[in-house]
Parts: C-alpha cells; sequence; structure tokens
C-alpha cells in the first residue's frame, strides 16, 4: 500500500478512538449525575422575601437499614452504610437472593447525599417500586416497597 493511504487510515482509525473514548466520558458524566438538580434544589434559598404560605415541610427520616418482608429470605435486614448493595443472586451480591426471578447483578441501592436511590442494572424481570417498574435510577424513600421477583423489601430507619 501506498504510504499515503497507511497514514490515512492510521488518522481514521485515531480519531475513532477519540470519538469512542468522548461517548464513554459523555455517558459516565450523566451516570454519575443523577440527584444533582435535587441536591440543588433542596439547599436552595427560597428567592422570594414572604413567608411560606403552608406548614414547613416535615423533616426527612434517614433510613438505616434494608428490611426484606417477602420472599425466600424473609426477615433478614441489612444495615445501610456510605457503599452501595449490590442485589442479585451472584455470590459477590450484598444481598444474595435465591429467587428464580432474580437476575445474578439485578439492581444497585445507593446513596446520594441524604437519599437512596434503586437502579435496574439491565434484570431480565425488571425492578419495582410500589408497582412502578424502574426506567432509570429512581429515589427510595423509607416504606416504600422495592420487589425484585418475588422478593420485596423496604428502607426503614
Amino acid at each position: 500500500m501506498a504510504p499515503l493511504v497507511v497514514t490515512l487510515l492510521r488518522f481514521g482509525f485515531l480519531a475513532l478512538i477519540w470519538i469512542m473514548i468522548l461517548i464513554v466520558v459523555m455517558a459516565l458524566r450523566r451516570d454519575l449525575g443523577v440527584g444533582q438538580r435535587t441536591r440543588v434544589a433542596a439547599g436552595a434559598a427560597p428567592t422570594s422575601a414572604a413567608p411560606p404560605a403552608g406548614p414547613s415541610e416535615p423533616e426527612r427520616v434517614i433510613p438505616h437499614r434494608l428490611v426484606v418482608l417477602e420472599g425466600p429470605r424473609a426477615g433478614t435486614e441489612l444495615p445501610l452504610a456510605a457503599s452501595p448493595l449490590l442485589l442479585g443472586r451472584a455470590q459477590e451480591a450484598t444481598l444474595v437472593l435465591d429467587d428464580d426471578y432474580s437476575s445474578g447483578r439485578h439492581a444497585r441501592l445507593f446513596p446520594q447525599g441524604s437519599r437512596w436511590f434503586l437502579e435496574d442494572l439491565g434484570s431480565t424481570n425488571g425492578t419495582f417500586i410500589d408497582e412502578n417498574q424502574l426506567t432509570r435510577a429512581q429515589p427510595v424513600e423509607p416504606g416504600q416497597r422495592i420487589r425484585i421477583g418475588k422478593t420485596v423489601m423496604e428502607l426503614r430507619p
């Protein structure tokens, strides 16, 4: 091949690699940005000088444990710390689910500020919060039911 063709192929390959790197960086930036608007809105000061019209919002209850309510692992409690919890059938999961309807790496429960979020990791049968199937990471409040297959759990203070 002519040296010019080889050089053009090299530059084309290099450009393709840089495009792939930019796509990965943008995807990571989007994924790590979960909850940013919530934190900003919760910490923002009111813009008007008028007092709030209604009663003040009750203080948020911070959950400290994950409790399995129904399914093969009913009665199991896990303390919530600063690290995420992996839920699924895989042995490396934080909560190993003995449930035929769960995937190996089914879902991830992770803290973001003072809130906990649940994210489906591409499972076959889906992850649900109060009968609503997750399509993206969603905040989970204490008392809301999390369902993975036949396993039902909730966050508690």
